[in-house]
Order: structure tokens, then C-alpha cells, then sequence
């Protein structure tokens, strides 16, 4: 999809073997802290950030890959979760939230990552519950691509205060203001009269304009 951030020569190689070891990882990003869940077993390190093994309880759906810089959601359902994910479900701000998911390979099945890529990146739009009868809970969190922004307006203006409200001390707009309706004469000189208010000896540059 359009958020792809390349694959890599690890991930080519692991796409000619007979047999791989694929896993997907997520990670919602919430203000307090990050869940960051795995559909292989154990433990596996991402970038520094250690995700926990949730094996088959992980599920998503809806990523769609395309040649066109398009935005295409994604749905994140994790059964069977404990009290941290229940409560960060309940009580965190979600909206807007980043959401990564990345796909991997694994050597034979073990710990060792042997290539990974993004295969979206968004923000958290929604989370909902749903219960099985056999009492089994699962959150669906959907998401957006975070492409979505450019359909929506960003409410800047060229304006000093628009600027500083982006950087701080940046002045490039201070200006912007009095050239609203400066008048710039460009490639002559400017006679408030027009030709008629020239002086004989003013011929020659008369005929300068012509």
C-alpha cells in the first residue's frame, strides 16, 4: 500500500525460499504508553520495541496494496485480551493515535527476524467489543492510512500568526501583510501623469518606451 517503506533486500531473498515463516506485528501507540503484540510466539524486538507473541489471537483484515496513491483502512481484531489491553481500550484516548503494523520473516520458526517491512501506518479511528457465546472478548480497533490527512483541510493561512503557530520565532510571513497591496512597477519607470506630463527634454526617454 502507499504507506510501504520499501522492501529490502532480506525481505527478496525470504520471498525465493520454499519454505518461510511470515508473522505480522502491530503496534497502537496510546498518550500513556504502547501495546505492541506479535502472531508468532515469545517475544520478538522491532526497532527497539519488544513485542508480545499473541499467536493466532491477532487478526486483521482489509490491507489492500495498489499502484495508486490511495488511502485504504485496516481493521485490527486481538482476542482473548488481558487487563492492560482491556484498559488502555477503556480508559486511553484512541483517536488519532498512531497505529503501525509491520510484516516480517523469522528463521525456521524461531526469534531471529530476518526481514521486516511497514506494510501500514495510520492513526486509530474507532475501538469497539464484541463477546462470543462461548465468552471469548475480542477489541477491533479500526484504522485509517494516514493519507487520509490530505483530504482534509488544514486550516493554515499565510499569515505571521498562521506561522508562528507551526515554528515558533520563524518570520518568514511577517512581511505578507504589506505586500497586499503593494503596487510593484516592474521594467519601467512609473509617471503618475502618463506621457503627457513629460518635458521636452524628456524626448528621448519618451521614445525609450515606446
Amino acid at each position: 500500500m502507499a504507506t510501504r517503506q520499501g522492501i529490502d533486500t532480506a525481505i527478496l531473498n525470504r520471498l525465493d525460499d520454499d519454505h518461510t515463516f511470515v508473522f505480522f506485528a502491530v503496534k497502537a501507540e496510546f498518550d500513556t504508553s504502547t501495546i505492541a503484540v506479535h502472531t508468532s510466539g515469545g517475544e520478538l524486538t522491532i526497532d527497539g520495541v519488544v513485542y508480545e507473541g499473541a499467536g493466532t489471537l491477532l487478526q486483521f483484515s482489509g490491507a489492500t496494496d495498489t499502484s495508486e496513491l490511495a488511502s485504504s483502512g485496516i481493521t485490527v481484531g486481538l482476542s482473548g485480551m488481558n487487563a492492560t489491553v482491556l484498559s488502555h481500550a477503556l480508559t486511553e484516548n484512541y483517536q488519532n493515535r498512531p497505529i503501525t503494523i509491520h510484516q516480517g520473516f523469522l528463521d525456521a520458526g524461531g526469534s531471529n527476524i530476518t526481514g521486516k517491512m511497514v506494510i501500514f501506518k495510520g492513526r486509530m479511528q474507532n475501538i469497539t467489543f464484541s463477546d462470543d457465546p462461548d465468552g471469548t472478548s475480542t477489541v477491533v480497533v479500526q484504522a485509517e492510512n494516514r493519507l487520509i490527512d490530505l483530504k482534509r483541510p488544514s486550516n493554515l493561512r499565510y499569515t505571521k500568526e498562521s506561522q508562528e503557530s507551526v515554528s515558533s520565532g520563524d518570520t518568514g510571513f511577517n512581511r505578507v501583510q504589506t505586500l497586499v497591496d503593494k503596487k510593484i512597477v516592474w521594467g519601467q519607470k512609473e509617471y503618475s501623469g502618463g506621457f503627457e506630463n513629460f518635458d521636452e527634454g524628456d524626448e528621448g526617454e519618451r521614445g525609450a518606451y515606446r
